[in-house]
């Protein structure tokens, strides 16, 4: 049993906003195996409404990530030449830290589905799947009402004192076109960056 965790955290990240981070690193805090959480942004390829350029989602999140040796950010999926599985993206992070056990990150409403994603029994049965308890979710009811998710229980850890917000990064995005303060909603760094590069305008 490999006692150290790597955990990915794949998203749009569009922009990246501070709960983002806030969770990130709760969720280190409270899981001492974790030694680093990477984030993922999705390939522009996967023709997401509003979804801006890769290199633009991915300089942002390096600029946050650069200022905590816990965090991490990740090309694997930015420069595939197609959209990859979860997976596909898992199994790469499990040959780039081989000596890591490898762990994602989920919302309580991707728990709802994911016995319908690609190579789900293998999925369940390779990786350890953080889960996050979205809106008025009980994850330990999701599990109990689906017969794929009882039977894989022991792949699904509860988030421990979860962080929720119902910030979303389309609120962030409408109020940048609107002309309106995004501070204390995404870092500094963010705030800068897509200033300098009138993003969302």
């Amino acid at each position: 049993m490999k006692q150290k965790q790597i955990v990915v955290f794949g998203g749009c990240f569009n922009p990246p906003l501070n709960s983002h981070f806030s969770l990130a690193e709760q969720i280190i805090n409270e899981y001492e195996k974790i030694k680093k959480i990477v984030f993922v942004p999705v390939n522009g390829k996967y023709q997401k409404v509003d979804l801006i350029g890769n290199e633009h989602r991915y300089q942002m999140l390096k600029l946050v990530c650069d200022n905590n040796d816990k965090f991490d950010v990740s090309r694997v999926e930015l420069d595939s030449e197609r959209p990859l599985y979860t997976i596909e993206t898992l199994r790469e992070f499990q040959k780039m830290y081989s000596e890591y056990e490898i762990a994602f990150i989920i919302g309580s409403d991707n728990l709802k589905e994911i016995d319908t994603w690609h190579e789900a029994n293998e999925l369940v049965k390779c990786f350890k799947i953080y889960v996050l308890e979205r809106d008025k979710d009980n994850v330990d009811k999701i599990i109990n009402s689906n017969e794929f998710l009882k039977q894989n229980r022991e792949a699904f850890i509860k988030a421990r004192n979860n962080i929720t917000s119902n910030l979303s990064s389309t609120f962030v995005r409408e109020k940048i076109r609107n002309g309106k303060s995004i501070r204390y909603l995404t870092p500094n760094e963010v705030i800068d960056y897509i200033e300098k590069n009138k993003l969302y305008r």
